[in-house]
Order: C-alpha cells, then sequence, then structure tokens
C-alpha cells in the first residue's frame, strides 16, 4: 500500500476512533498518527487471528485500521491520562 493510501486510511481511522473514544478529535496530525498506528496494530492483530490485515484503500482496511486506532486511543489515554495526575 502506497505512503498517501496510508495517509488517508490513517485520517479516516484516527477521526473515526477519536470520536468513538473521546467524542472530540486529537487534532488533525495526532489523528493521522494515532490512525497509521492503529492500522498498523489493528493489522497485526487481525493477521494474529488468521485475517487479512490492512490491505489497501478499502472498507475493510479502514474498519481494521479504525479497531487498531480505538487501541492505540484507549492506551494512549490511559499512559497521557496516568502522567496528568501524577
Amino acid at each position: 500500500m502506497g505512503f498517501i493510501a496510508w495517509i488517508f486510511v490513517g485520517l479516516i481511522a484516527g477521526f473515526i476512533a477519536s470520536k468513538i473514544v473521546n467524542r472530540t478529535g486529537e487534532g488533525f496530525v495526532r489523528d493521522i498518527l494515532l490512525g497509521v498506528i492503529g492500522a498498523i496494530v489493528g493489522g497485526f492483530i487481525f493477521q494474529s487471528l488468521g485475517h487479512s490485515g490492512v490491505n489497501g484503500f478499502n472498507i475493510y482496511s479502514i474498519f481494521v485500521a479504525v479497531i487498531g486506532a480505538i487501541i492505540v486511543l484507549v492506551l494512549y489515554h490511559a499512559v497521557a491520562g496516568q502522567r496528568a495526575h501524577v
């Protein structure tokens, strides 16, 4: 998958995941970064379970990336939330 496709999948996945997790966006750049990381995490998880991971710019890949981005966002908020309280 091309670099530009990863950016678009990351943007879409990061935006959707941030709306699901905390109802507000994390910001344009952070949504993209968390979405791309989420796509990698989601692809790894789905491949570990015997399914295909992110394989192009399609609905299935966006679904996989959103699942991964939700996991990344929950972990991000858990770590960032602990730092704010310390």
